[in-house]
């Protein structure tokens, strides 16, 4: 399977013959990159705000998937679990939905505007992730010191950081490097994209960041 960021946290999961899938499509107006033109047959929606869940810039989807659950569309098996948003006390909470998707095998977590660092309960509900989409840059979503404990909870194969500040950035958020020094790297090999098959999955984490697409 192959995936492409196109900034944010908007990705788009491909793989010949089963469901293409994009992730919380944005608003460019609000978010900064490039105005977005993707087709995709499924479209997932993480939280109800103008840099996430901009569906117009998406055509030829069939399914849209805004909230919690188990679908199989398309022979990709996606399953969303409410994250942040619990808390009555707490009104002005985000409502978050991080996705987990199964590309024959192949999961990838895409964990939306993630705030807080899951419980090992919650993290046990996910499975086993080879892939994990992170928010590292702070405001809605994990800054950079929780973004890395989440991670080695979950001990992903690989780690895609997303939704931290680049140079179309239009949001406020820290920079990647941020990130980078509390998983104890000086950089990471920036990618056009990702190409993923199970028997590729690395046994220690690997950062990978990819180059937001135009």
């Amino acid at each position: 399977m192959e995936i492409t960021w196109y900034g944010h946290s908007c990705f788009r999961l491909t793989e010949r013959s089963l469901a293409t899938v994009v992730t919380d499509p944005y608003d460019s107006q609000v978010a900064g990159y490039d105005a977005l033109k993707l087709r995709a047959d499924i479209v997932t929606v993480s939280h109800d705000a103008p840099g996430h869940n901009f569906v117009a810039g998406v055509k030829g989807y069939s399914r849209l998937i805004t909230g919690p659950g188990e679908f199989e569309i398309g022979s990709v098996f996606i399953t969303g679990i409410q994250t942040n948003g619990h808390d009555k006390n707490k009104p002005e909470e985000l409502r978050n939905t991080l996705y987990v998707f199964d590309y024959e095998g192949v999961t990838v977590a895409h964990l939306g505007s993630l705030s807080r660092v899951p419980t090992q309960t919650e993290v046990e509900a996910l499975g086993t992730v080879h892939v994990a989409l992170v928010p590292v840059g702070g405001g809605d979503g994990l800054n950079a010191a929780k973004a890395a404990e989440v991670v080695s909870l979950l001990e992903p194969g690989f780690v895609i950081p997303m939704y931290y500040h680049t140079p179309a950035s239009a949001i406020k958020l820290d920079t990647l490097n941020k990130f980078l020094k509390e998983m104890g790297l000086d950089k990471a090999e920036p990618m056009p994209s990702l190409k993923v098959t199970k028997s590729m999955i690395p046994e220690e984490t690997r950062v990978v960041a990819l180059e937001y697409q135009h």
